[in-house]
């Protein structure tokens, strides 16, 4: 193992691709060689980072590069480079005195482990013309960031990016991703990102064509489609997807890299550089869309929270606590989806519900801690109750305290009877006194360093008497920096826990795909309308929009979701009407399309498509359509185009997550009860009639429509009400087939 130091990379324009050096020329091709970013540039993480590295953060009580580094070791991968910059030291020293990652371990799986430090390196573009001036790459190699969380195998995208290759040298990259509505992990994880990547897609290769970001904060709603697209036979808008930051890449790119000395970023300048100039640098670049497996970056605090309720939910098995995959952790599954250590002591009356707790940590009686991870050594006292939250080491609080959906730091202090609400950060040694209620915000940051990394002067009106600590003033100076023209910067959507638009004057109906599921709580309590939501209010509020008594924002937002769901429901109806074309593909795109240029929500979309689907039906009812009975007009409606029953399951419902397809099953209802001329007994049997042919068609299983029968939404009007009864023959058959195939199970157990 060895460590580099280095300058800043090259900088230089119209640079060609360097020939490797004598020592890499001699390196086996087929050694899979992988280079890890172990420096983001970013302030994401402030305060917790300015004493830690993110790779270093706790994730599910791991280090987060050690789930980078076992994904890589899965994948085959046998020399690794790993890029340091801020705390290099503190990274250099884990992965050595790491038995299973230091190299001279007997069971390190890598053949090398190499540290490159680059001393003034200011972005991610400086570490790539510095890698590219090294000449230590010798073929294909992987790159990744160090806040990778995935299980894929990447095999098939390895032989076909080869393949590619082999075909025609120009193809030099090949981007892994993942398509939103895959189940619930990944679907949550999509809707942390804040900004939404839109990747221009030849359908038949792969090949990207061109790339931009969009956000809610900007002041226009749409991109410009580069002309040349329209040269190619086809292409797709896909907004749908999840950048899992993990790039299959030829030497050429460290090359297109050196050649542009000003690129900082992987996506935002680089790649949408490289596609806008491609005539004239020639190379092609590729994506692999995996719809198996879970992968994702920790890039944002959101997205640490929603990857750490899939790692406790095992979308990412077998990575999961239980596994142990680190040498010393004893975790074993308990009651109620928990998973705790060797040591941990729970005292009588105290309840744990999905939940990790590390070795020798004490829950005191009468305290309740759910969808949390409380880390090792920690003291949690009587009648306490922590809810959504990330506790690290050696950390207490006190008896009678509160903490929902925040994160404390290693060794954090919180006195009796405190309160720490929604969004807090509270970074390492920070102590809170006894009977403190932090105020409610967006995100409240205490930490005992001053943004520049100075001792914080105590604020006892903040961290109360015997407290220690101060407000956090939080820079935005992130790598999503808008445009000079632009002052709404979108780096404000990233930077916090809690994902609110309070003061950027801005209404949730603008907000794309950030609100709307991750909620969600796949609790085993039924399926009530509270099992899906939080119960704290302003926990709701805080996710959905705390703007929404603006009534100019308001007003523009409502203005701006009329037009939307007209226009597309109007699409959606004409193309299901028309005999000239069996195929849907061309509403959907042009649905698609209407959907970037209003920004709307995954609400939005999900109302219009289920009213286009409703008012096709309904009208199937009528003499002048054909008079057909409620089960045909239901047939229909869905399977009479090609294509229209997976854009309702991708589009409409989002995926497999029960949350999803009940409220799906909702919006139909509310459809057919705001449909004129429709009484509720006829709208209840054509509703009956559609969820039917939906459960049929693989749209909508039984616990999604069980799921819509339980909540209280479905029964808030006498008339919603009339119509969910005429469903109650479906939903009983629906139960006694599943009690059927229960006994079944049984009977063949026996």
């Amino acid at each position: 193992m060895s460590a580099k130091q280095g300058g800043k990379g090259a900088a230089g324009g119209g640079g060609k691709a360097k020939k490797p050096a004598k020592a890499a020329e001699e390196k086996r091709e087929d050694v899979l060689q992988a280079v890890i970013l172990a420096d983001s540039f970013q302030d994401r993480f402030r305060p917790f980072t300015l004493e830690k590295p993110r790779c270093l953060l706790p994730l599910a009580n791991i280090p987060i590069i050690e789930y980078t580094l076992e994904f890589l070791a899965s994948n085959g991968v046998q020399d690794v480079f790993i890029y340091c910059g801020a705390h290099s030291d503190d990274v250099e020293k884990f992965i050595k005195e790491s038995p299973r990652w230091n190299h001279d371990s007997p069971i390190c799986p890598f053949a090398s482990v190499d540290f490159i430090r680059v001393s003034d390196a200011t972005s991610i573009g400086d570490f790539m013309r510095d890698l590219d001036k090294r000449n230590v790459i010798s073929s294909d190699f992987i790159l990744v960031h160090s806040d990778v969380v995935a299980n894929i195998p990447l095999d098939d995208a390895l032989a076909k990016h080869r393949a590619r290759r082999e075909a025609n040298r120009d193809a030099c990259m090949t981007m892994v991703l993942r398509p939103t509505g895959q189940g619930q992990g990944p679907h949550r994880a999509a809707e942390a990102r804040g900004i939404t990547p839109v990747f221009v897609v030849e359908p038949s290769t792969g090949r990207c064509l061109q790339y931009e970001e969009m956000h809610p904060l900007q002041k226009e709603h749409y991109f410009k489609l580069d002309p040349s697209l329209f040269k190619h036979p086809e292409f797709e808008m896909r907004s749908d997807l999840i950048d899992t930051g993990i790039d299959i890449c030829t030497p050429d790119v460290l090359a297109l890299w050196s050649e542009s000395f000003d690129y900082e970023l992987p996506r935002k300048n680089f790649l949408h550089g490289v596609l806008k100039d491609w005539e004239l640098n020639g190379k092609l670049f590729y994506t692999e869309i995996l719809d198996k497996g879970y992968a994702a970056r920790a890039s944002n605090l959101r997205m640490y929270d929603c990857i750490s309720r899939d790692v406790l939910e095992r979308w990412t098995f077998p990575y999961v606590p239980d596994s142990n995959m680190v040498h010393d952790q004893s975790y074993r599954r308990v009651n109620e989806g928990s998973c705790v250590e060797d040591g941990v002591v729970i005292e009588r009356q105290g309840t744990v519900r999905k939940s990790v707790i590390g070795r020798d940590s004490i829950v005191g009686s009468g305290t309740t801690v759910s969808r949390s991870v409380i880390g090792r050594r920690c003291k949690i006292g009587k009648n306490v109750r922590i809810e959504d939250s990330y506790i690290w080491d050696d950390a207490v609080i006190g008896d009678n305290s509160t903490v929902a959906y925040s994160i404390l730091a290693a060794s954090v202090v919180v006195g009796q009877g405190s309160h720490i609400p929604n969004g807090s950060l509270i970074s390492y040694g920070v102590r809170i006194g006894d009977n403190v209620s932090l105020p409610k915000a967006q995100t409240q940051r205490i930490s005992l360093l001053t943004e520049h990394g100075d001792s914080a002067q105590t604020d006892g009106s903040v961290v109360g008497r015997g407290g220690k600590g101060a407000f956090y003033r939080q820079i935005i100076d992130d790598e999503d920096n808008s445009d000079e023209d632009d002052d709404r910067d979108p780096a404000v959507l990233q930077n916090s826990l809690v994902y609110s638009l309070e003061g950027l004057n801005l209404s949730s109906s603008s907000i794309s795909t950030f609100a709307s599921h991750d909620s969600f709580d796949s609790d085993d309590e039924g399926p009530d309308a509270a099992s899906y939501y939080p119960s704290d209010p302003d926990q709701r509020r805080s996710r959905l929009s705390s703007f929404a008594s603006d009534d100019s924002a308001a007003a523009a937002a409502a203005k701006t979701d009329d037009a939307f769901h007209g226009d597309a429901v109007h699409g959606i109806v004409d193309a299901l009407r028309a005999e000239d074309s069996d195929d849907f593909d061309g509403a959907k795109l042009e649905f698609m399309g209407l959907r970037l240029a209003n920004n709307a929500s995954d609400s939005s979309m999900r109302r219009a498509i289920a009213v286009a689907f409703v008012r096709r039906a309904s009208e199937l009812l009528s003499p002048e359509h054909g008079a057909l009975e409620p089960t045909k007009a239901a047939e229909n409606a869905f399977v009479s185009k090609n294509g229209a029953v997976k854009f309702i399951k991708e589009v409409g419902v989002g995926g497999d997550d029960v949350a999803q397809q009940a409220e799906f099953a909702l919006a139909l209802q509310k459809a057919l009860h705001n449909t004129k001329g429709l009484e509720a007994g006829r709208a209840g049997v054509l509703l009956a009639a559609m969820l039917q042919q939906l459960y049929s068609l693989d749209v909508l299983e039984e616990e999604g429509i069980l799921a819509w029968w339980g909540d209280k939404r479905a029964a808030e009007t006498e008339d919603m009400t009339g119509i969910k009864e005429k469903c109650r023959v479906l939903v009983e058959w629906l139960e006694n087939a599943d009690e059927e195939e229960s006994g079944e199970e049984d009977e063949d157990s026996d």
